[in-house]
């Protein structure tokens, strides 16, 4: 081998040679153990970003290890290429979505090949094809037969700019996550997924997923939201409806003195209509359709509301109730409307006082008397009922049971279960899509596609309208058809699109047979390799797309496609890769090469005025604050980029980008390569020592041992905790021990257990840093692939000490230490420890009363 390590040779060769042997191509075997290994596939914005490196290769460690323990390990990749990136890319670039998609597929594809990850290439997807998109509206139409599927008109938040539909979780502060325009409320017919019926499922199973993460559990139950209370309904004092209203406190409806309801609740503009307050409730209205209207963002509001000038009659206590339109209440949270109880609720109190509302006390504490007009904070806790009737008296948790049995005697309210989860609105109005496959017939109504004409294939060579408006409503080509039931011509395509969230809630079973075309997949490959036994990505997925994907999941299972309801058995959520801003007061923020170090200073390339060093944040092109992976691979190679990305932190934890890191890590693969090359010559022709330790003396049996407990220690790292970073400094501290060995050493077995530990370090190191092993692999004249190799294994006996640290104590206190021989006896530990110098200072002539060994680890002595 050469004595030079470099990486721009060997990468190059090794992956060719991958491909070329088809080494990561996985085939269905019933007879083998399998293991599904898959990372969150990325969208294909044309470049792969340090966040992607990270997650992949810690990924990719885990499928070559896995292989190497001998499971038949299932890697695949694709893309997730729908969605208004594209359309926005599009824009910028004029170039149609389609076209801009697939040349990034092709180029980050070549990055990710570059990166020596061991993906399954045939069985790449890309969401965007007809060949993807057609099962899913395969699946839609089934889901329609089954109603499971409805289209109704509804309040969504609507971004002008990118005229489509947002999920709450995409309006940031009131203004669009992409685009950064205001968004409004706005009323449209949209599809739906009935999620909801799958609520209590859904939560059951979060307590039967072990591997996952409890935040991410955490995060997925509260999303689901279940609540339990009952239903109630306050008649208006107008006309013969009522509002209904849920609430988890219907021991506190006698203090109930106003209710406060959605502005976009349907009964806001019935109640003002034709009342002084109707201009008032409108341009309250108005002002809050152009605010952030998720729960997380008005929880951070001032309190406010506007009356509607209608009442309502409470049904226990016949009092009469103003009604409110408040930015408070939320048409996703129960009805809608809220019972709002002020000596009981803090938010409802505040609203009170800030409005002049009536505070009427129906929980007292047990020895405390409440007084409703100097009350500041509210009592929500649990006590007796006051003012409450024929109830006055009753514990008050007693008192939902009786509470919620008068409702149901007297048909007034129900008990009920709500949940904070909503059905999925699946529209966009959006082009870059999969489109929806029914037809609108002026005869007819809503027809669904036949199966025979899927898939309803999205037009690609199209050009976006002024402001990225979708073409699909003008397209004649399009949108007009044949209705399929009556034949009437003037029928149209649906225009709307559905969610990305939707391919990406079954690409995992597609990995399993890509190239099925009869089926979304063959079941008998589905059932051999699903579930996935171990899923990589940033927790920022914890709640919408694993939640839709184990929804999805159930809907598959609902039609027999599938045997089980949770999709993925572990989940491992990677922390972010991290770096330092820096800003100059002129341009803001600098990339890395726009700016010069000096010392401790930096300073701006185009400028020269000094920049300020800022936090340490995610990398972002917003913050500049971003390393090119591709300056990296021509500067380091892969291998040096995939040490650091391991070694710098736990996976879990976020990663600090450090260039001396990086150094550390090339500076690291240089000394493996020279070490192997310095000792090629004596070991080449060896036979790897693999007898026991007692037939070895001096360096070389401590070098044998310190292999054997690196095995161990590699082993368990990545078996239990996926610590690569431990992982690699334990092979670190082999590879000390291995350079602290003679090269001129002539004992019997030297080369022999050198040629063990050169190997160990090979096999350990092979699925961190693939390329260096194989080439090292092949110079020590082994005919197969390293990847082929099963992992090594430790023996127990070489594991064993020859000397260890005993800790000696006086009335449990530290004073003292031993090196002692492995296998010392008791009383021989008892007489050491008494006979200790620095011991007799501390007993100082006291009786002793007795001596407590614990084996291998201490002695306490008793005075």
């Amino acid at each position: 081998m050469n004595e030079r390590y470099n990486p721009k040779d060997i990468e190059p060769k090794w992956q060719a040679f991958w491909e070329r042997e088809n080494l990561f191509r996985a085939e269905t075997d019933e007879r083998r153990k399998k293991y599904y290994l898959l990372e969150m596939f990325p969208y294909p914005s044309g470049k792969i970003h340090m966040g992607h490196v990270r997650n992949y290769t810690i990924g990719d460690v885990v499928a070559r290890y896995k292989r190497m323990q001998g499971f038949n390990v299932i890697h695949p990749m694709g893309w997730d290429a729908f969605g208004m990136p594209a359309e926005n890319a599009a824009i910028a670039n004029n170039t149609p979505p389609a076209r801009w998609t697939y040349q990034n597929i092709d180029a980050m594809r070549s990055q990710l090949k570059q990166m020596g990850f061991s993906y399954d290439w045939e069985r790449e997807v890309a969401t965007c094809t007809p060949e993807y998109y057609r099962w899913e509206q395969w699946l839609f139409l089934r889901m329609l037969e089954k109603k499971m599927v409805y289209r109704k008109e509804s309040h969504v938040n609507w971004c002008a700019s990118c005229q489509t539909v947002l999920a709450n979780e995409q309006v940031e502060a009131g203004l669009c996550w992409r685009c950064g325009q205001e968004v409004h409320q706005k009323k449209l017919k949209q599809w739906f997924f009935k999620i909801t019926d799958y609520a209590e499922d859904l939560l059951e199973y979060c307590d039967r997923l072990p591997g996952w993460p409890e935040k991410v559990i955490t995060m997925q139950k509260n999303w689901i939201g279940k609540s339990v209370g009952a239903e109630i309904r306050f008649p208006l004092e107008v006309g013969d409806e009522a509002i209904a209203v849920f609430t988890t406190r219907q021991d506190t409806i006698f203090g109930a003195t106003f209710m406060c309801l959605a502005p976009e609740h349907p009964l806001v503009g019935r109640i003002s209509r034709g009342t002084p307050q109707e201009k008032a409730v409108a341009k309250f209205c108005e002002k809050m359709s152009r605010q952030d209207r998720s729960s997380k963002a008005v929880d951070l509001y001032e309190k406010e509301g506007v009356f509607t000038g209608g009442y309502c009659i409470n049904p226990l206590s016949g009092r009469r109730m103003p009604v409110w339109v408040a930015n408070f209440a939320l048409m996703e949270y129960g009805t809608g409307a809220v019972m709002s109880v002020p000596a009981h609720d803090q938010r409802d109190l505040d609203f009170a006082r800030k409005y002049g509302l009536d505070v009427i006390v129906v929980v007292e504490p047990p020895d405390e008397k409440l007084d409703p007009g100097a009350m500041t904070e509210a009592f929500p806790g649990e006590g007796i009922l006051v003012n409450s009737g024929a109830f006055d008296g009753m514990n008050s948790r007693a008192a939902l049971e009786a509470i919620a049995d008068y409702l149901e005697e007297k048909r007034i309210g129900k008990r009920a279960v709500t949940y904070r989860l909503k059905d999925w609105g699946i529209s966009r109005q959006r082009y870059w899509g999969a489109p929806i496959p029914v037809v609108h017939c002026p005869e007819c109504g809503i027809v669904p596609v036949p199966d025979k004409d899927l898939p309803v294939v999205l037009p690609e060579d199209v050009d976006l309208l002024e402001g990225g408006k979708s073409p699909l409503p003008f397209l004649e080509s399009f949108v007009r058809t044949a209705c399929p039931k009556c034949a009437n011509a003037n029928a149209r395509r649906e225009t709307d699109t559905m969610d990305t969230f939707v391919e990406s809630s079954w690409y995992f079973e597609r990995y399993c047979s890509p190239g099925c075309d009869t089926a979304m997949f063959e079941k008998r490959d589905v059932d051999y390799w699903m579930p996935v036994d171990q899923y990589i990505g940033g927790v920022e997925h914890a709640i919408l797309h694993l939640l839709y994907s184990r929804y999805y999941t159930r809907v598959l299972k609902e039609f027999g496609l599938v045997d089980f309801k949770e999709p993925f058995t572990r989940l491992l959520t990677q922390g972010m890769v991290c770096k330092e801003t820096v800003a100059c007061p002129e341009h803001g923020f600098l990339f890395p090469e726009e700016i010069r170090i000096s010392g401790e200073e930096r300073f701006c390339v185009k400028c020269g005025k000094a920049a300020a060093v800022g936090r340490v944040e995610k990398m972002s092109k917003s913050k500049k604050n971003v390393v090119d992976p591709n300056a990296l691979l021509e500067r380091y190679g892969a291998d040096t980029t995939r040490l650091f990305c391991l070694f710098a932190a736990p996976p879990e934890r976020d990663l600090e980008w450090s260039e001396q890191g990086v150094e550390g890590g090339y500076r690291f693969l240089n000394r493996v390569w020279r070490l192997a090359a310095l000792w090629m010559g004596r070991i080449a022709g060896a036979t790897a020592y693999r007898g026991g330790p007692d037939a070895l003396s001096g360096e070389i049996r401590d070098l044998y041992k310190k292999a054997h407990q690196t095995i161990a220690r590699v082993t368990q790292d990545i078996e239990d905790r996926f610590h690569f970073n431990t992982a690699i400094s334990a092979v670190m501290e082999l590879v000390n021990v291995m350079y602290a060995v003679d090269p001129e050493n002539d004992s019997a077995r030297g080369a022999d257990v050198m040629r063990f530990a050169m190997e160990t370090v090979v096999l350990l190191l092979s699925p961190i840093v693939p390329h260096l092993c194989e080439e090292i692999w092949a110079a020590m004249g082994h005919p197969k692939s390293v990847l082929l190799e099963p992992w090594p294994e430790f023996q127990e006996a070489a594991l064993e000490k020859d000397e260890l640290v005993i800790v000696v104590q006086v009335n449990g206190k530290l004073r003292s230490r031993l090196n002692v021989a492995a296998g010392v006896s008791e009383e021989a530990l008892k007489e050491m420890a008494l006979n200790d110098d620095r011991i007799g200072k501390f007993i100082d002539g006291k009786p002793v009363r007795k001596v407590i060994v614990v084996k291998n680890k201490l002695v306490n002595i008793v005075c």
